[in-house]
């Protein structure tokens, strides 16, 4: 039957979102508008929607305007320089391992790193080397990595290019990066950091300091995310000397597109203007609505926000409280079943659920009505689950309380080398021992649980089919519904 021309099913599908006056506790931080400066909101988009034309400048190699844009942002948060990124954090990561590594070196990472590192991994070459994160008790998540473990890492490996940390991780927690950095610099090694969640961090005293600041030598962050960019635009900041620039710049011509679009740049410099200009303020008025917010649903039965009680003796050190991370426990049942509850009744879209846990990012364009309304929901929620309702809550970020570290799969061969392998398609519960041909993650927060060239043991079988019968989304598997893997074919 041929398909009706005339639909126009993603758009009217955004039409709905938006009609329906959801209340956006998600990225992008600009909440549908409000928090995008004034200059996007009253800019006439469809006409800056243009090419590389005479005093426009080229993303590829600045010399104008876009060039003058970057060093604003770069003096804004004290980089050496700045690169503007189209294709989002992603790229931006991608570039920065392919700059720094290569087939003879290592890249030290943590488990829960986002599964965009991958094509780093893949473009260089470079073995991943996993170091073991900190889970912050109760609620059950990954943060970052102890600087003791980076440095034992570092002696059981020689031939590092560089370390990647996560700072913070996507539940707002930050570890001891300036630890980090400073085992880095005994050992001579390139500290990269993943700030996709952090933009912001740098612009108030209120909240943990920014990977800059504490030493990192480049750093990617996601504006669209928390600094009041559209979706995919993000900046790339070099932090020192280390790092050769024109290494970084050839790898972002090799992976970022070669059509960047003006409406997407024209949003980073609109969002560094009014992050200069009013970003503490704003800040300001943010962490007062996020403080009110935490105290509201602390009282609420069943319930518990992530604060700084929780992080003690884990080697966490401090968290991003504009990112609700609330623990739904004591209700018995499941951050999925919570969200689809808030979604489906309330109107109400966080930013993603895990077994025990939801997350809900106020940023600069969230409200005060919405974060009301959030509260009235999950009191409502509460009252009619009440504690001890049935669980289909189990753990998938620790596997049933076990420590990341000891069911990690073995590494057989490199990513890429599993990537450009010869390929076959096995039935999940036939893969044991077999090698992985690809990436699986659960999204949000795309954390993998197996990437190429690694061993699909029964504990990684056992975490997919949970994963399957919980109808948790999936990236990166060939087939999502996972009933079958591609594994390398030896």
């Amino acid at each position: 039957m041929p398909i009706n021309q005339e639909h126009t099913p993603l758009v009217n599908a955004l039409q709905k979102y938006d009609q329906n006056k959801a209340v956006r506790l998600h990225v992008p931080g600009h909440g549908g508008g409000p928090g995008l400066s004034q200059a996007m909101r009253q800019g006439n988009l469809p006409g800056w929607d243009v090419t590389e034309l005479a005093g426009l400048d080229d993303l590829h190699n600045p010399a104008g305007v876009i060039a003058a844009a970057q060093r604003s942002a770069a003096e804004l948060y004290g980089a050496r320089c700045t690169f503007f990124l189209v294709n989002g954090t992603t790229v931006g990561l991608q570039a920065l391992i392919a700059a720094t590594c290569s087939e003879e070196q290592a890249l030290v990472l943590p488990r829960n790193v986002h599964r965009s590192v991958l094509g780093g991994l893949v473009v260089s070459g470079a073995r991943p080397v996993f170091i073991e994160p900190v889970i912050v008790p109760e609620f059950n998540f990954a943060a970052g990595f102890l600087p003791d473990k980076l440095e034992a890492v570092l002696q059981q490996n020689p031939g590092v290019g560089a370390v990647l940390a996560v700072h913070p991780c996507y539940y707002g927690v930050v570890g001891d990066l300036a630890g980090v950095d400073k085992i880095c610099r005994r050992y001579g090694m390139l500290l990269l950091v993943d700030e996709a969640h952090g933009t912001h961090l740098h612009l108030h005293p209120g909240l943990p300091a920014d990977a800059l600041s504490l030493g990192a030598d480049a750093v990617v962050q996601s504006v669209h995310k928390t600094g009041g960019a559209l979706t995919q635009a993000s900046w790339l900041h070099l932090g020192t000397d280390r790092i050769v620039r024109e290494r970084v710049a050839n790898a972002l011509r090799l992976l970022q597109t070669s059509s960047p679009s003006y409406i997407l740049m024209a949003s980073l410099d609109a969002a560094r203007q009014q992050l200069a200009s009013r970003g503490q303020a704003m800040l300001d008025d943010l962490l007062t609505l996020a403080g009110e917010a935490a105290l509201r649903i602390n009282k609420i039965s069943g319930l518990a926000v992530l604060g700084k009680e929780h992080l003690g003796g884990t080697g966490a050190f401090d968290y991003d409280p504009t990112r609700l991370v609330i623990s739904v426990r004591g209700l018995g049942v499941s951050g999925y079943a919570v969200a689809r509850q808030l979604a489906a009744v309330h109107g109400i879209y966080v930013e993603m659920s895990d077994a025990y846990n939801l997350v809900a990012v106020l940023s600069l364009g969230t409200g005060r009505v919405g974060v009301l309304k959030l509260v009235s929901a999950l009191t409502e929620i509460s009252r009619s689950m009440g504690a001890g309702h049935s669980s289909d809550g189990r753990n998938f970020n620790g596997h049933k309380g076990v420590d990341l570290s000891q069911w990690l799969p073995p590494q057989v061969m490199t990513p890429r080398r599993a990537w450009l392998a010869g390929q076959k398609k096995v039935p999940l519960g036939e893969s044991r021992g077999l090698v992985s041909a690809e990436i699986i993650s659960a999204y949000p927060p795309g954390i993998a649980v197996i990437y190429p060239g690694e061993e699909i043991t029964p504990e990684v079988i056992e975490y997919l089919l949970q994963v399957r019968e919980m109808g948790v989304h999936i990236q990166g598997a060939a087939d999502p519904s996972l009933k079958t893997l591609r594994v390398v074919n030896v």
